[in-house]
């Protein structure tokens, strides 16, 4: 697994040329965190990932931070790839259900099983 910093807070893992792990945390590191993801989508116009967002280390989701996810899920389905969340403690989890991100973004327990559900899904011609 390759990893390099977007910021000072966030690494961002290339777990391999096609799906890409990133950790939050929570404020101002998330938004920030979000932002770096995004630039580097826009510079690497020509290979777009399915991108995990490991939530292990949010505590709670602001309005910015849904807007910021839903803007990445946008990004990635408008270049057929996608986005998995995983590792949401319950506060957090509770903000996605009454926000309706649950419908939106698919969650997962952890990494592994994001992992293994973007894995099982990639077929030639499938993303």
């Amino acid at each position: 697994m390759h990893s390099w910093y977007a910021g000072p807070a966030m690494p961002i893992n290339d777990w391999s040329e096609s799906i890409v792990i990133v950790e939050l945390s929570d404020e101002p590191a998330f938004s920030e965190d979000v932002d770096a993801l995004m630039r580097r989508l826009e510079r690497d116009k020509a290979a777009t990932p399915d991108v995990i967002a490991d939530l292990k280390a949010v505590t709670y989701l602001n309005s910015s931070n849904i807007a910021q996810l839903l803007m990445l899920r946008n990004r990635l389905k408008q270049r057929k790839a996608r986005l998995r969340g995983c590792s949401v403690c319950d506060p957090v989890w509770s903000v996605i259900l009454t926000t309706g991100l649950d419908r939106l973004i698919t969650f997962t327990e952890d990494v592994s099983t994001a992992l293994a559900s973007l894995q099982i899904q990639e077929q030639p011609g499938s993303r």
